[in-house]
């Protein structure tokens, strides 16, 4: 549920009490453990902490006009949601996360990168604190920029591979053509057609 807000002070107003009061609670998390060089905005309809283009000029691949997205914040319909895109660029990354979570004995309801939570009790805030913290803005540079070229360099296999499989196919083709078949058919009536050689 994307808001029109243009400030997230706008944003949280517009939040009933409860929900305001929780996504504040986290908010101040983030804030307290976000690295210098990060900005807190309103992108793609929610409160994001993105690296700003001074920073990094190459903006987001998905549209180079945004900032590179670092977390979001956001109240949905039926839950409220803490996006860490860091886990997204790197399983590893994920992966340490949900151990973590697990330790701290939690529900954890996730996705790729979207922790959703109804209280701020329902979440390990310290564990958020901790992966925010391990990803100063160069760092998390570094960690995007090799997901990108990963993801690059596996879309373009794939789309080797989907080339040779079509020229395969085609080559297929050629050689089981009708007129291949034919003719195949018309060579084998005429070999078999042929007198036997007399015995002397």
């Amino acid at each position: 549920m994307q808001s029109k807000a243009a400030t997230v002070e706008e944003y949280l107003r517009q939040l009933p009490p409860d929900r305001r009061e929780a996504i504040s609670a986290v908010r101040k998390v983030i804030l307290r453990n976000l690295g210098k060089g990060y900005q807190e905005c309103m992108q793609y309809g929610m409160i994001g902490y993105c690296v700003p283009h001074s920073i990094f000029p190459d903006g987001y691949h998905c549209d180079p006009r945004q900032p590179l997205p670092f977390a979001g914040l956001a109240s949905q319909k039926q839950y409220m949601s803490i996006y860490l895109i860091s886990g997204y660029a790197d399983p590893a990354v994920s992966r340490k996360f949900q151990i973590a979570w697990a330790k701290t004995g939690k529900k954890l309801d996730m996705g790729k990168c979207c922790i959703r939570f109804k209280r701020a009790e329902d979440l390990a805030l310290d564990v958020i604190a901790q992966t925010i913290r391990e990803f100063p803005v160069k760092k998390y540079i570094e960690l995007y920029t090799t997901s990108i070229r990963t993801m690059n360099k596996q879309a373009a296999k794939r789309a080797a591979a989907r080339d040779q499989a079509s020229t395969s196919a085609v080559k297929t083709s050629k050689k089981t053509s009708p007129q291949s078949r034919t003719k195949a058919q018309t060579k084998a009536r005429g070999s078999t057609s042929r007198p036997a050689p007399r015995s002397r």
